[in-house]
């Protein structure tokens, strides 16, 4: 048997934080959001405030409901405020260090029973798992982009994980009205090992000349039936993320199939990172998203 979640800690309050945590209190849990920048955490309130705003306008929250979840949602800066939470989610930036980092010091405030989880899309949860003192508590808790519209979330065990932590993170995620899908701890898990790729080979498709961004998205959209194509998705993703993820893959798995094209590469480093730097394949600082090649 799980343990129930009343509270839940989450350590970042970018796009991917600031949606779990709105789905979160929504589903009437409490919500300690973290983030050593303040301004990140004005910010991810704000968008909190924006997407119960949008579900009220449509009809789909009561008002009443939209400000009881808001009220359930407190903010801090240390991992302190963390120490009465049932489980806390990382959803820190998509990078190994970064998040080894947060868990080395992390499990010391968090009471002795606590699951601790991560967002990430792609980094070994074993690893992960070995840098807290609790890795038979720890699991990969992989929400889809963005969390309050996507019915998707990704639970992954790594080699530690035991049933009553796997059970406590299957019926916390059917509390908050999704659907999980249980993947083996491999580079990218599911979604990703798939999804990546196939940005990556638009890329190389657009790098190579065989077309152009809109005839590529075009070409996707139409003839495979996407809802948006792989180079509008990239973006909406953020191409660092993305490269992130086939750097993940390419090293994990050694397979030359998962190179990074060097196109993904070049505006990475030029720092067109997709819709956050409004830039990226589309150029966003106009009224309509413009294509860059």
């Amino acid at each position: 048997m799980g343990m129930e979640i009343k509270r839940v800690g989450i350590i970042g309050a970018g796009q991917m934080g600031s949606g779990i945590a709105q789905v979160c209190a929504a589903a009437g849990i409490d919500v300690v959001l973290n983030d050593r920048d303040p301004d990140r955490l004005r910010n991810g309130l704000s968008v909190i405030e924006g997407g119960y705003a949008r579900l009220v306008s449509k009809g789909s929250l009561d008002e009443a409901v939209s400000r009881e979840a808001r009220e359930r949602i407190v903010t801090g800066s240390g991992f302190g405020d963390l120490g009465t939470c049932d489980l806390v989610i990382e959803a820190a930036t998509e990078n190994e260090a970064t998040k080894r980092e947060i868990f080395s010091t992390l499990c010391a405030s968090l009471k002795s029973d606590a699951i601790v989880a991560t967002n990430t899309s792609s980094i070994s949860i074993t690893r992960l798992a070995a840098a807290t003192d609790r890795p038979e508590r720890f699991i990969g808790i992989h929400f889809m982009n963005p969390v309050p519209v996507m019915q998707l979330v990704e639970l992954i065990r790594g080699i530690a994980t035991e049933d009553a932590t796997y059970e406590s993170a299957k019926v916390f995620i059917a509390k908050l009205g999704k659907i999980s899908t249980m993947s083996e701890d491999f580079p990218a898990f599911i979604v990703n090992r798939i999804l990546l790729p196939m940005i990556n080979e638009a890329i190389y498709t657009l790098y190579e000349g065989v077309g152009s961004v809109e005839s590529i998205d075009t070409a996707m959209k139409l003839g495979a039936n996407h809802p948006m194509g792989p180079l509008q998705l990239a973006d909406f993703i953020g191409l660092d993320t993305c490269l992130s993820v086939m750097q993940v893959l390419y090293e994990g798995l050694a397979d030359s199939k998962y190179r990074p094209c060097p196109l993904l590469v070049k505006y990475v480093e030029a720092g067109w990172l997709g819709r956050k730097a409004k830039r990226g394949f589309y150029d966003y600082r106009g009224p309509t998203p413009i294509p860059t090649r």
